[in-house]
Order: structure tokens, then C-alpha cells, then sequence
């Protein structure tokens, strides 16, 4: 007997995670293997994540603290806000299945990028909601047909600044005329992972909608520049009546005890955060100007990852690249997106890059 599954279930497909770096070493025989796939902090973590990890695997057989209490009070003084505003996930992806959980009933619409983090229609198909997909302008987030796009059914609107694979933002002025726009029964998600990478002075306060009482939550993650990827954690910042709502669907002890240990000490290394922030200002300006070099425009980007066109076949460039120990994120087409690493692995990257452009000329 045929298994009975919702049309809206089979017509997804598994996110497909950048390919693992023992997984190419085993395929090619490869001593050494440049991973530029994942927006990881090629620094690591913070040192004293790690410290705090000494010891700590003795308490593994206890449950961890299900309220965390010690990590959302620190977020909660470092955002000003309570900690009754502070919600964890098991990285911030879970925290948007479970704002699509919380506020999607079937046939409800949420607003999103043509071109963006593909988990916010996974998660919205995933309930039996309808992703409404506006096409980005000039590889940016187009927020006046955004606003235009909303319904009476529109329960959501993702907007992922910088955002993801772009690495694009829009501005302050231009999320103010879209705040000015979104009716107060539609709530916001920021999804703002690569927001401590930022430098333009035109990055918008998120946070601050929040502190107005805006239907708006802003979701931050510990995996990209505090080097915590793999525990998997991340928050999300709202009025406590939403984090409420959120917490009534988040499954219990859903930050593990490691996670909230590291990410507790990690937020308070600023000196790690600062040096990850000026090794990718570096490297981006290392790969950006190696690209250019090759006839190659990258996108501009605020995030720590370079998306560009390849100006050929995109898969070709990628399984090409695995072949040296290089491995990026084929996106689509021509499109390759590549994470900024330590000077050593964007030269890397740029010699192959090159080598494989004068191959195709």
C-alpha cells in the first residue's frame, strides 16, 4: 500500500548542506580539503567557548537547563530587552519552523525573496502554507512590491538582510517604508545571521521595532561569526507575547547544555568577534579583488561570503573546484557563492578559480 503523504510534502526536496570535507577526502584522496561552502568563521571559535567546554561533558547524563536561564539573561542585557523577549533554537533555523508552526494555518500566505534562504519555504510549505515569492531587483530585496504582495491572508513576511546567497542588505530608510506599510496583524521576521559582519552605516535597527512593540522579531545565530556552527544554536528577539506563542511549539531542552555554555562565553569574547570581523573585511577585499582581476564582478556584500556569476556552467566550476580540495556553493546556473576563509585558502581558491577560467578561454 502506497504511503499517504500531502502533496505539499512530496514537492519538497531535502536541503542539500555544502559537501563535508572527510566526505571529499574519501572520494578523491585528498590530503587537504578547503571548505568555502557553509559561511563558516574560518577562525574557529572563540577560545574561551572552548574553555568553557572543559569539564563539561561530566554533565551530559542531566538534561540541560530547558529555560536557559543564563544565556537568555545575557542576551537580554546585551539587546536591552527581557529576558521574557529572548527565545533559543537549535540554530535560528528552527526558530523560523516554529514561526511557521505558530502562525500559519493552511492556505495562510507568507512573503518572501525569490532568491533567499530556501528554509523559509520549506518550513511555510511544510504546514501547508503559500510561500509568495517577489523577485528580487538589482539582487536585493525589492521591499515596495514586498508590502504590495500582502494579502488578508499574509501572516508572515521573511526578510534576510544581509541576505542569503546575495549577500545584499537593504537599508533603514527603505525598512522604514515597508514597517510604514505591513498591517500590524502581519509579523516581520529579520532574519539577521550575518548581522555582525555589517559595516554599511545604512544597516537598519531591527531591534528597535521590537522595542515599539511591532509585530516584528529579529532572529540572530551563534554559527556564523562566534564559530559555534556545530552545536547548533541561535535566538530570536520579540515582544513577549510573540516569544510566548513561539514557546508554547518549542520542544523542550531544544538548546543542548554544550551549546549554551559555549554561546554564553563567546558572546562575551568581543575581541574574537573583532578579530573574525577584520579577517573577512580582508579576505573579502583578497577575493573580491582576485575575482575582478579575472573579469569577474562579485556581487557587493556585507555578509562574509562573495556570490558572483561564473559566466559558465556553475556546476562545472563546482565539481572542477572539489577536484583541487575546494569546496563553494553552486547555487544555480552560473552562480557560485564562496565563503571568505583565511589568506591562505582564498589564494587557493583564487589559483584553481583561475585555472579553471583560462581552461574555459
Amino acid at each position: 500500500m502506497a504511503l499517504q503523504v500531502h502533496a505539499d510534502i512530496r514537492s519538497l526536496s531535502p536541503y542539500v548542506p555544502g559537501k563535508p570535507i572527510d566526505e571529499l577526502q574519501r572520494e578523491l584522496g585528498l590530503t587537504r580539503v578547503i571548505k568555502l561552502a557553509s559561511n563558516e568563521n574560518p577562525l574557529g571559535p572563540s577560545p574561551k567557548a572552548l574553555a568553557a567546554l572543559s569539564g563539561a561533558q561530566a554533565m551530559l547524563h542531566r538534561y540541560p537547563d530547558g529555560g536557559a536561564y543564563q544565556l537568555r539573561q545575557a542576551l537580554a542585557d546585551r539587546w536591552k530587552v527581557t529576558s521574557e523577549q529572548i527565545i533559543l533554537g537549535n540554530g535560528s533555523d528552527e526558530l523560523l519552523g516554529l514561526l511557521a508552526r505558530t502562525f500559519l494555518t493552511p492556505g495562510d500566505e507568507a512573503i518572501m525573496a525569490d532568491h533567499t534562504f530556501v528554509i523559509y519555504k520549506m518550513e511555510v510549505t511544510a504546514v501547508h502554507g503559500k510561500p509568495v515569492v517577489v523577485p528580487l531587483v538589482n539582487w536585493t530585496h525589492d521591499l515596495e512590491s514586498m508590502a504590495r504582495a500582502i494579502t488578508p491572508r499574509t501572516r508572515l513576511l521573511f526578510l534576510c538582510n544581509p541576505n542569503n546567497p546575495t549577500g545584499t542588505i537593504v537599508s533603514a530608510e527603505a525598512v522604514n517604508r515597508l514597517m510604514a506599510n505591513v498591517p500590524e496583524d502581519v509579523l516581520v521576521v529579520f532574519d539577521e545571521a550575518y548581522f555582525e559582519y555589517v559595516r554599511h552605516p545604512q544597516f537598519p535597527d531591527a531591534m528597535a521595532y521590537v522595542m515599539q512593540g511591532r509585530n516584528a522579531i529579529v532572529l540572530r545565530t551563534f554559527s556564523k561569526i562566534y564559530g559555534l556552527a556545530g552545536l547548533r544554536i541561535g535566538y530570536g528577539v520579540s515582544t513577549p507575547e510573540i516569544i510566548d506563542f513561539l514557546n508554547r511549539v518549542r520542544p523542550p531542552f531544544n538548546a543542548n547544555s554544550l551549546a549554551q555554555k559555549a554561546a554564553l562565553a563567546a558572546l562575551g569574547d568581543d575581541a574574537h568577534v573583532a578579530k573574525s570581523r577584520a579577517v573577512n573585511e580582508a579576505g573579502m577585499a583578497q577575493v573580491g579583488e582576485g575575482l575582478r582581476a579575472l573579469g569577474i564582478t562579485p556581487i557587493p556584500s556585507e555578509a562574509n561570503f562573495l556570490y558572483f556569476d561564473a559566466k559558465q556552467d556553475g556546476r562545472r566550476v563546482f565539481d572542477a573546484l572539489l577536484r583541487e580540495g575546494i569546496i563553494v556553493r553552486h547555487i544555480e546556473g552560473t552562480m557560485i557563492r564562496v565563503t571568505i576563509g583565511q589568506p591562505d585558502e582564498n589564494t587557493a581558491f583564487l589559483q584553481a578559480f583561475k585555472n579553471i577560467v583560462n581552461g574555459a578561454r
